[in-house]
């Protein structure tokens, strides 16, 4: 039986990958792509996301665009990492085959959530600001969802935007907190995705393929996409290649194995520009708190690397 799955999005090169991952797995159901804010503005993360998917033929998938900016908070965005217009290779135009259906994705999430009722899992892997605004219309989302499992946070490692904060929980601090206080979702964060990185066999593999004449735009976008990190980056993480954050996620829908998780009471902090994004988890249980939530603080990461490659490999077909 096949997993109905949402995927809340802001491709995103890591999310492109992601997304691949998701859309050639037997394993999942791809209902429907809901875009935000995050790596890029809206209007370009939706656009991104429709080229993906027209560039795997998979013009059946319904895309929902949603927020344009967080909560309460400035708008802030990564084309610095991700590369103009929020992701780097070459992707095809975006045709009407792949026009946004009317509504907001808020909105969509909700009507999928209530016809899929207990079956749907919400793989969140941008800014949260569409969940807490779909929470905020359907305040029994979580009950409706059969799981929720967001790549954000960073409960016992360090940030990667600030000292204590994941880029996707610092953009929109106060949809993650409302999320995680009131989802009880699975975290996906840096404490196991800064590894997520894909086999170099791989990587050269591509970067080869790039020089051929018969290579084609996908091979050379993926290779940009598996390759986003630039030097210096690669050198502050003591990391020999990118982090494919989001698709350590994705891969765990596919394998369950794939991650271990603890359950902590978990807060984000929203009050000064320090603890803007920080994901707190107690894991002294100082306040007493039942836990809310679970934190990936493990990975099988050979397990993640070989479906990576084999849904790359069945992309690439």
């Amino acid at each position: 039986m096949t997993r109905p799955l949402v995927i809340d999005t802001d491709p995103g090169c890591d999310d492109a990958v992601a997304l691949l991952l998701a859309l050639e797995s037997d394993a999942l159901d791809v209902v429907g792509l809901t875009t935000v804010h995050g790596n890029t503005t809206v209007d370009a993360t939706t656009a991104n996301a429709r080229a993906i998917l027209e560039a795997v033929d998979r013009t059946d998938v319904p895309v929902a665009a949603g927020a344009d900016r967080p909560l309460l908070v400035d708008l802030e965005t990564s084309e610095h990492v991700h590369g103009e217009g929020g992701i780097k290779g070459k992707l095809p135009e975006p045709t009407a085959a792949t026009a946004p259906v009317d509504g907001h994705a808020a909105q969509y999430i909700v009507e999928q959530a209530r016809e899929h009722d207990g079956e749907l899992t919400l793989a969140a892997i941008g800014p949260l600001t569409n969940v807490a605004l779909a929470l905020a219309i359907e305040p029994d989302l979580p009950d409706l969802l059969d799981d929720l499992v967001v790549m954000g946070g960073a409960a016992f490692v360090p940030g990667n935007v600030t000292p204590l904060a994941e880029a996707n929980f610092h953009t929109d601090p106060h949809a993650a907190r409302r999320v995680v206080r009131d989802c009880e979702p699975t975290l996906v964060g840096l404490d196991v995705t800064q590894r997520a990185a894909v086999p170099p066999a791989l990587v050269d593999g591509l970067e080869a393929a790039d020089d051929a004449a018969s290579t084609t735009p996908l091979e050379r976008s993926i290779h940009e996409w598996l390759t986003y990190y630039e030097d210096d980056r690669l050198e502050r993480y003591g990391i020999e290649s990118a982090a494919i954050h989001d698709a350590l996620v994705l891969a765990s829908l596919v394998d369950e194995s794939v991650l271990e998780t603890d359950a902590y009471h978990l807060e984000v902090g929203v009050d000064s520009e320090l603890a803007r994004g920080a994901l707190v988890a107690d894991a002294n249980d100082v306040t007493g708190a039942a836990p809310n939530g679970r934190v990936a603080v493990d990975a099988d990461y050979e397990r993640y690397r070989e479906l990576v490659a084999a849904a790359l490999e069945r992309s690439l077909e």
